[in-house]
């Protein structure tokens, strides 16, 4: 459904992104990641037609980007930055107008997405009356009016109270379920990324550094919590078998190892092991290990 190949782009002279390439699946739910200057917001720009790259290309649907902007951009849906709305309007005259901008408004469909997005009460108060929970569903109703195929968004739960962001996943996850819709997105939230994304995308210093499945975060090495001393005299048995310490208290053992072989070793070797428990690695342990340079470009 999208893809984005060998991106480039700097300004006035400082590279923002370096040969950025990932692709996004029809009906995949996929999150772009990165620590603030990564490169993320120029990604989605770029997307959006909004950013020329200095090189790469981007299309949607097979279309380019770059060569027919209008036709591939035809099914795409997107809230980008802050949304911005005329604040002495109502949501409804919001909605009429910049939709106007597009090709016209259809006052019924309009009423079913607005109704979708839980605005239906407050859809003809003034948009400076509203929350930041309220202008985001405005957003997201404005989003999905050009009834999308792709939906791009950038920090969308950025503000939101847990009530907030619990209703935006579920949002998501039943547009994807219902309507297959395909979402980009850009979040620092990474619990949540996890529970919604089939596939991420993280982008360090502007080159992407990683880019997988999700669930494949589980089939790595063996993680294990542990609580031990001395640590001193513990290290070296503990690299003898192959483990490594990617954060303190933690140990990572090969796959095909039996941990009972390093508990013997450390036992053995006077160590006190009061615990030794598997963990889970999650996105925060993948994303930090990359972030603190452990991982390798994927």
């Amino acid at each position: 459904m999208l893809e984005i190949r060998g991106l480039h782009k700097s300004f006035g002279g400082k590279p923002a992104l370096h040969d950025v390439s990932f692709a996004v699946a029809r009906g995949e739910i996929h999150g772009l990641l990165g620590h603030n200057g990564a490169g993320k917001s120029t990604t989605l720009g770029i997307i959006l037609g909004m950013v020329m790259p200095d090189a790469g290309d981007v299309t949607i649907g097979g279309v380019s980007v770059l060569a027919d902007r209008s036709q591939a951009l035809r099914k795409v849906g997107a809230i980008f930055e802050a949304p911005a709305f005329y604040e002495y309007l109502s949501g409804w005259e919001n909605l009429r107008l910049l939709m106007g901008y597009s090709g016209g408004f259809d006052a019924k469909a309009a009423r079913e997405t607005v109704e979708l997005v839980g605005l239906s009460k407050r859809i003809h108060s003034k948009v400076r009356t509203y929350s930041h929970g309220m202008r985001q569903r405005l957003a997201l109703a404005q989003s999905l009016l050009p009834e999308p195929e792709l939906l791009l968004l950038d920090e969308p739960t950025d503000g939101l109270d847990p009530e907030g962001i619990v209703w935006f996943r579920d949002f998501i996850l039943r547009l994807r379920e219902e309507r297959g819709m395909t979402v980009l997105f850009n979040s620092h939230l990474l619990a949540e990324v996890e529970l919604m994304c089939d596939r991420v995308a993280i982008l360090r210093e502007g080159r992407r550094v990683f880019e997988g499945a999700v669930g494949g975060l589980h089939d790595d090495d063996l993680m294990f919590e542990v609580d031990l001393e001395p640590w001193e005299k513990a290290l070296p048995i503990i690299h003898a078998h192959g483990g490594e310490i990617p954060t303190p208290g933690r140990i990572r053992l090969p796959q095909g190892m039996d941990p009972a072989a390093l508990v013997e070793a450390l036992v053995h070797a006077g160590i006190r092991l009061r615990a030794l428990a598997p963990i889970r690695r999650s996105l925060e342990d993948l994303y930090m290990e990359i972030l603190n340079g452990e991982g390798s470009p994927n």
